[in-house]
């Protein structure tokens, strides 16, 4: 398997090249990735049949002493995080409690880290359920994954393992009115003996239409930084990326590019 796995329940501060100093909340099993995609860039590897067993979440109850216990510790060594970060080895929002682990974490960093952002890094497959919707609102960087424009090529790349609805996924994007920040990664290549690439033009025109209907607040626009479980794609050249994020400027949304 391509990457690494996350171990720990919470994790960090790591230095994350979005977020500053992230305190980071793995919602997900501890030996294995647990995802309802399966990206072709993913750092953790291939996703496992997940509607094959039933996953060992960490409890809420876990995660909140966890979390308390970690933040108190940051706090007498004067070393708290700038975010408190939802992310590791899969997607949080599959946790069967994580409307309720939001709430408690809302309340934790209030309580220890109050100039703390609570954050997200999702892949967006579950904002049709309101319950996770409302809890997404509730986060102050709501980071949700939009790869392409085109659905042939949101299903070459990130591969989902469970029925997506993908014209319902871009659709629910566009409920956040502006509370959401949209996350791109582009590549090229070959996987399964066709070609890829979210970076030619035609996908990146379907993309911006795709953007501008949303309207993020921010669009992050990144290109592969670690190891991938497939090895025929390649890294986008950063001015590719500096010329894609010149066209969301111009629809005037705001961008960044991460290398």
């Amino acid at each position: 398997m391509a990457g690494f796995l996350f171990h720990d329940v919470i994790f960090g501060p790591v230095r994350s090249r979005r977020l500053g100093l992230s305190l980071g909340i793995n919602l997900l099993p501890s030996h294995e990735k647990y995802c309802s995609f399966n990206c072709i860039y993913c750092e953790c590897g291939w996703t496992p049949d997940i509607l094959a067993y039933k996953p060992d979440f960490p409890s809420r109850e876990i995660v909140h002493q966890y979390l308390e216990e970690r933040l108190i510790e940051l706090s007498s060594e004067e070393y708290l995080p700038q975010a408190i970060t939802f992310a590791g080895n899969g997607e949080p929002t599959l946790h069967p409690q994580f409307p309720e682990i939001v709430g408690d974490t809302i309340i934790l960093r209030d309580k220890y880290a109050p100039h703390a952002r609570v954050s997200i890094l999702s892949n967006a497959s579950m904002i049709h359920h309101k319950t996770i919707f409302d809890a997404l609102l509730r986060i102050d960087d709501n980071i949700q994954k939009l790869d392409a424009g085109f659905e042939t090529t949101f299903l070459l790349i990130n591969n989902p393992v469970v029925p997506v609805n993908y014209s319902g996924l871009t659709e629910n994007l566009k409920k956040f009115n502006g509370h959401v920040i949209i996350q791109s990664l582009f590549l090229r290549g070959i996987y399964k003996d066709q070609p890829v690439d979210n970076a030619k033009e035609d996908e990146v025109v379907q993309w911006l239409n795709k953007i501008d209907s949303i309207r993020p607040e921010l669009v992050m626009i990144y290109p592969i930084a670690r190891a991938t479980p497939v090895h025929s794609i390649i890294k986008i050249p950063i001015f590719e990326l500096e010329k894609i994020a010149e066209r969301v400027k111009q629809l005037g949304i705001d961008v960044k590019v991460y290398q």
